[in-house]
């Protein structure tokens, strides 16, 4: 019998020590999510630096086999504004690889089938982007800067009374954004929008020693401007490397 109570006295006291412990580390986790309306900021900023980080995540993502550098949620959003303005041009400052650019094409010829997708950079994509077939089809290709005033003088009569919508993904400083939003913002109209990728960097969450970036950019762009808003509905999915990236011309 006393084998048994001190036993049983063993087990209770091992109990309480995991019961402890377990209560010690919920606890501390606890303290770490603020107790306010903030949480899911909070939340969503942690998986943010989590999913950026990785390096098996959307830097790993492919679109046939061609690198597309892309958060899928933002595709995901980026073609619900396709379907719904049906461009007749897409113009993306930022070719990389060239995997969006065919993301693009594929949305825009089920929803415009004559509209093209105008992609910029100052380097060349590897060879088998211009190999595919979509590319032939909808996609041009222009060596250059897309603050060249050349390549935006060319753009802007190219796109002239059709249709538009513009995604800036290339050089991501400040004053380079802020250059493309003042030069590319006066070919949208009415209901169309301007996406300025990875707003995210410089804190935003993410990479908080990057320096002035797009969201800078975008932020100096907006100042007492009332021809533009910002549209945070295109954030609804919580997750994306555009904050406040979406923007949509008013009037």
């Amino acid at each position: 019998m006393t084998f048994l109570k001190n036993h049983r006295l063993a087990i209770y006291c091992v109990v309480i020590a995991i019961t402890s412990v377990v209560s010690y580390y919920v606890g501390n986790l606890a303290n770490q999510i603020p107790d306010t309306s903030n949480n899911k900021k909070y939340i969503t900023d942690k998986f943010h630096n989590l999913y950026y980080g990785d390096k098996n995540t959307w830097p790993r993502n492919r679109w046939l086999g061609i690198a597309a550098q892309q958060n899928p949620n933002d595709v995901w959003i980026t073609q619900e504004i396709i379907y719904d303005t049906q461009p007749d041009f897409i113009i993306e400052a930022g070719t990389l690889h060239g995997g969006s650019a065919l993301i693009w094409a594929m949305v825009l010829e089920q929803v415009n089938p004559k509209g093209k997708v105008i992609t910029i950079d100052i380097k060349q994509p590897p060879p088998q982007f211009f190999q595919k077939k979509i590319f032939q089809k909808k996609i041009e290709f222009i060596l250059g800067s897309s603050t060249d005033p050349k390549v935006v003088d060319t753009i802007a009569k190219r796109v002239a009374g059709k249709k538009v919508l513009v995604i800036l993904d290339s050089n991501h400083r400040k004053q380079h954004v802020l250059n493309e939003l003042n030069a590319y913002s006066r070919m949208i109209h009415v209901g169309e929008y301007i996406i300025v990728q990875d707003s995210n960097v410089n804190g935003h969450p993410t990479l908080k020693n990057y320096g002035p970036g797009p969201m800078e950019a975008i932020q100096e762009f907006m100042q007492g401007r009332s021809d533009f808003i910002i549209d945070n509905d295109k954030e609804r999915l919580l997750h994306t490397f555009n904050p406040n990236g979406f923007l949509k011309r008013i009037k």
